[in-house]
């Protein structure tokens, strides 16, 4: 068994704290690469950022947990190495079952999160409490989720979604003993969060989607005051990088995203960690496609991901500056 501490990662506990203080969120971001993993530390950085790694299992499969253990750790390293040491958080995305989150904490993460939304209740209750025994005896902090997202991200998919019933979050909350809790309030994963049909048009043309469910948020902080609160799917989807992906032989169709000012506004609420991951698959897909494009003859992957890499490193200030509020908070 490795702990997280001896790799310099730290839990969520004194992050969401002061998240919640401060009215800001911590960033989550997906990698599966190193390019996706320098990106996010040069990124938080040079905007003084806590920062929340995240792995799905989808990312293990691909990539290997050994060196998703060792890439964390690294992490932590590069960041003294570019001048400024941040905290660093290895957090398990969606992990679905007792024995993928113990896996996880064995080999060093330092939070995981169960999620048991497609259990009924009280299956959910029963194994969330299981792997919150397990993780607290190792000072590993645990999500858990009531409420479904609908979309499509790595394995996790659904249809419809299913908003969380603010009546549910006391009873969930003291009886798995969770540390946060992710909730559903209309954002949805990947990239086609909404149909077209779903949205209105700004006097530019450009298509807005339904406005999130700030009533159930505001009434599930009513019932668990200053408790961490989650936003999975939450990807704006930015516009410019789908009509480039487009334009160099993409086609990606009704790509809708959630509104940026939204997201800012569910970060200065009880909303102390929002996850962000289609976004950039977006940013690193736009410029690989448009190097390719332009240079038809490039065929170092360096020259390609290099700029991809530069890309998302700069759409990620960009959140935590103007989206996220964690600029500066590290």
């Amino acid at each position: 068994m490795v702990s997280y501490k001896e790799l310099g990662l730290v839990n969520t506990k004194e992050m969401f704290r002061k998240a919640m203080e401060g009215k800001y969120a911590i960033p989550a971001y997906n990698f599966n690469n190193m390019e996706q993993m320098q990106a996010i530390i040069s990124a938080c950085v040079e905007t003084k950022s806590p920062v929340i790694l995240q792995v799905s299992s989808g990312a293990r499969k691909y990539a290997n947990q050994t060196l998703l253990r060792y890439m964390a750790q690294g992490a932590v390293q590069y960041a003294k190495e570019l001048g400024y040491e941040i905290p660093v958080t290895l957090h398990l995305d969606h992990g679905d079952t007792f024995e993928l989150c113990k896996n996880c904490i064995d080999m060093g993460f330092s939070s995981v999160m169960i999620d048991g939304s497609h259990h009924s209740y009280e299956d959910n209750i029963a194994l969330t409490k299981k792997v919150v025994e397990y993780a607290h005896r190792f000072d590993v902090t645990v999500e858990g989720e009531l409420g479904v997202l609908a979309g499509v991200e790595d394995d996790v998919a659904a249809e419809h979604h299913t908003y969380t019933r603010p009546e549910e979050v006391i009873d969930f909350v003291s009886r798995t003993g969770v540390d946060s809790l992710a909730i559903s309030i209309g954002t949805s994963h990947g990239a086609n969060k909404f149909k077209p049909e779903q949205c209105t048009r700004d006097e530019n043309g450009i298509l807005i989607p339904p406005p999130l469910r700030f009533d159930i948020l505001e009434e599930i902080e009513k019932q668990i005051p200053g408790f961490p609160i989650v936003l999975h799917g939450s990807s704006s989807v930015p516009q410019e990088y789908v009509k480039i992906i487009n334009q160099y032989g993409g086609a990606l169709k009704d790509s809708i995203g959630i509104p940026e000012s939204q997201l800012r506004r569910a970060a200065q609420s009880a909303v102390c960690k929002i996850n962000i991951d289609s976004d950039g698959r977006l940013a690193m897909t736009a410029k690989v496609r448009e190097v390719f494009a332009n240079q038809p003859a490039e065929f170092d992957p360096r020259k390609y991901l290099g700029p991809a890499r530069d890309e998302l490193k700069k759409m990620y200030m960009h959140k935590n500056e103007h989206v996220l509020g964690s600029a500066g908070k590290a």
